[in-house]
């Protein structure tokens, strides 16, 4: 999932200044699961501007609103009925999110409450990981369900560097070895000889360098 963390209440209320009527719109989706911009924190969030804005004298309409999910022009079209009343969006939704909402509305502005951070699992409650960082070429099956990419800090993709001490990367002492994990998962299922094999570096033009992806399912379209 998009795992993202709220921006500093100051830098919200640099952003929304100008402005007298504000929508705060929340995400019921991957940042509600990692406690940033479901309708709790959205409602949190419109209650703190609400008493910082009355603290300081000021005369400010902010207002919440939730979306399942601001990244399907299904769900932001519930905005259609109340986006008049307002002069500008306040999104606790993650980047894709903000941009889908900016593209449905051009003539308001928008602001992101967030700053969306990786694509990573809930490990723990109150805990996630980066795993995934989209490169468009998943190899998990050659190394174990562990991605060289995302989570060895120097993204070697042919073995481990000489750095690791008993499982421990040397970049920081509170990362395990990806390749330490990667062999013993190979090694569990009897599976080392697929490091044999020797992988070429990263196309990264499937990931950047020639503009946005898009995946196009003709089978879903209507």
């Amino acid at each position: 999932m998009i795992t993202a963390e709220q921006k500093p209440i100051e830098e919200i209320r640099e952003m929304i200044a100008p402005y007298k009527r504000i929508l705060v719109s929340g995400c019921n989706s991957c940042v509600a699961e990692c406690a940033a911009g479901g309708e709790k924190e959205a409602a949190l969030l419109a209650s703190a501007l609400r008493m910082a804005a009355k603290m300081d004298g000021e005369e400010k309409v902010i207002d919440e609103k939730p979306l399942s999910r601001q990244c399907v022009k299904q769900f932001v079209l519930e905005l259609d009925d109340c986006i008049k009343d307002y002069d500008i969006i306040l999104s606790l939704g993650c980047g894709a999110g903000v941009q889908a909402v900016a593209t449905m509305y051009p003539e308001i502005p928008i602001a992101p409450a967030l700053n969306t951070e990786f694509l990573g699992e809930t490990r723990d409650q109150g805990l996630w990981i980066e795993n995934c960082q989209g490169c468009g070429d998943c190899m998990l099956f050659y190394f174990g369900g562990v991605c060289p990419v995302a989570r060895c800090s120097k993204q070697l993709l042919n073995g481990p560097c000489g750095g690791s001490m008993k499982g421990i990367c040397e970049v920081n002492p509170e990362t395990p070895c990806a390749w330490q994990e990667i062999i013993d998962r190979l090694s569990s299922f009897n599976a080392l000889d697929k490091l044999e094999a020797i992988y070429p570096p990263k196309d990264w033009s499937k990931k950047q360098g020639s503009g946005p992806r898009k995946i196009v399912r003709e089978d879903q379209q209507k």
